[in-house]
């Protein structure tokens, strides 16, 4: 059972939820069932033939906060 992000389109606020199934949470601060799921950062860590670290996950770089799906996004 994955842990999901959601933004509320009520009251704005993000928030995690454990989701079980095909369930859809309610919005913990309002209430709402008016709530999306946000594409959530994966974290990893890629290690070279010799060990060295390669690269590291979205959220420890430049672009950690970036929304688009694509670096041509924000140009890195």
């Amino acid at each position: 059972m994955p842990i999901y992000e959601y933004h509320c389109k009520s009251c704005g606020r993000d928030f995690e939820q454990l989701v079980f199934g095909g369930e859809k949470p309610d919005c913990p601060s309002c209430s709402s069932e008016e709530v999306c799921r946000l594409m959530s950062a994966c974290g990893f860590v890629s290690k070279g033939s010799g060990g060295e670290t390669v690269g590291t996950s979205a959220s420890t770089s430049a672009c950690g906060g970036c929304s688009a799906s694509s670096c041509s996004g924000c140009g890195s």
